[in-house]
């Protein structure tokens, strides 16, 4: 029998009797032994996910609810606490630590609507960078080109879903790291707005930034998985919503393959009108700032106490973020403030603005660079151009795969503050058409 990954198929199937949740997670788990190439799983938890599962199985045989998620399996970035598991966050500096003695709030939630957590997927260490290169761990791959990046931080949150080794994933985005590689991979991503999803039992990086989200093969499932981890049933507006795109900036430096799937895009959105922001690599460089100096002072201690320990491209920024003044930290937060006003003004007339989530198709292992302004720059560092700016603001973003005769490519649907239900009603009006389409290997 084939199993669709899709988490509402599965659950259905399962609350009805029709599929086990145990043969789910069998499946699941051959699924991920039978891709050790992508790089995207740190940890199988065989013996969680079939106890776990068993537990959904039980119910349904009682007559009880499983609940909403029954039987759907999924990964989560290893920034997680999962019981009784070592959190690394990306480090081989913690893979020794005491391990976790409670499930972060989001696992639980999950598990008590009946998921089955099956897997720790790859990171960027500590989660600073865009690629997943991970030197403890190695490089996660992309599934539609293992020979390119899979994005990052939560690359291999992204790649597990687009390969189809679970249904779901966790991940964290401080900067882009859920948006980058749900674009790269050709899924769906969502970071929420600013900590209206539980952060309790996720390993931080930048307090005033950081925020977990879900990737999904659809729409759909995201709402499903939103709804369980914000505890309640979204609602969104009734009025159809006025959408506008982001040029200038969020113009520049596109691939043809970018350019030319936009085009399609507006195409079929109708008469889109174009909105430029006024100081986005002002804004940029304040989130990259922002981001240097929280992350910096978070580590200063170990980074005093044990500098070798981390992977030398991650100490290197970190002790630079360690190094600047707090007056630069407020001006950046000034800063921050002063670009939040312009949006705020430009959401009085629009409900979602659109830009690329990134400049184009994934980058190359062997060539880990991005041309931007004629210039090649690092992909690691570079990859958040068009994420940075909105990140640091607080807004929800929902990212959505667009359709493309080649290497995946994404969106962002920006929206105010608080929106988040919307933005996921307009991502899946936009799958429904065709507008938005995953690239899915199972």
């Amino acid at each position: 029998m084939t199993i669709s990954f899709d988490a509402a198929d599965i659950a259905r199937n399962v609350r009805a009797g029709t599929l086990s949740a145990v043969e789910v997670a069998r499946e699941a788990l051959r699924r991920i032994d039978a891709a050790p190439e992508l790089m995207a799983v740190t940890r199988r938890l065989a013996a969680r996910a079939m106890q776990d599962a068993a537990a959904v199985d039980a119910k349904v045989a009682r007559g009880e609810d499983p609940g909403p998620l029954a039987g759907v399996p999924y990964g989560v970035k290893d920034l997680f606490d999962v019981a009784g598991e070592v959190t690394t966050a990306g480090a081989a500096r913690l893979e020794h630590a005491p391990p976790a003695t409670r499930d972060a709030e989001a696992i639980a939630r999950l598990t008590r609507a009946g998921a089955v957590l099956v897997a720790t997927l790859n990171m960027d260490e500590f989660a600073y960078g865009f690629v997943t290169d991970n030197a403890r761990w190695g490089i996660t791959r992309n599934p539609h080109d293992p020979e390119r990046f899979a994005g990052g931080s939560s690359g291999g949150s992204a790649a597990a879903v687009a390969a189809g080794l679970v249904s779901f994933s966790l991940g964290s985005d401080t900067n882009g790291s859920i948006r980058i590689p749900a674009s790269l991979c050709g899924v769906f991503g969502i970071k929420p707005t600013h900590h209206s999803l539980p952060m309790d039992g996720v390993y931080p990086f930048v307090h005033t930034l950081d925020d977990m989200g879900c990737f999904t093969r659809t729409a759909g499932d995201m709402r499903m998985v939103d709804d369980v981890l914000r505890g309640t049933v979204s609602h969104v507006a009734d009025a159809p919503l006025s959408c506008a795109m982001l040029g200038g900036w969020f113009a520049r430096n596109l691939t043809a393959g970018m350019r030319a799937a936009l085009d399609r895009f507006t195409a079929g959105m109708g008469h889109v009108p174009e909105v430029t922001l006024r100081g986005v690599d002002q804004a940029r460089s304040a989130a990259f700032l922002i981001t240097a100096y929280e992350g910096g002072r978070l580590h200063l201690d170990a980074l005093r106490d044990d500098p070798i320990s981390y992977d030398p491209g991650t100490r290197d920024r970190l002790i630079a973020g360690a190094a600047l003044s707090e007056a630069a930290y407020d001006d950046a937060l000034a800063y921050r403030a002063t670009f939040a006003r312009q949006i705020d003004a430009v959401f009085e007339r629009h409900d979602v603005l659109i830009a690329p989530a990134v400049l184009g198709e994934a980058p190359r292992i062997d060539q880990p660079t991005l041309l931007i302004d004629g210039e090649a720059k690092p992909a690691r560092a570079n990859l958040g151009l068009f994420t940075q700016p909105i990140s640091f603001l607080g807004l929800p973003v929902v990212t959505v795969p667009l359709p493309t005769d080649g290497l995946p490519l994404g969106l962002q649907l920006i929206g105010p503050k608080g929106r988040d239900a919307d933005l996921i009603a307009l991502a899946t009006t936009l799958a429904k058409r065709g507008d938005a389409r995953p690239e899915l290997w199972a």
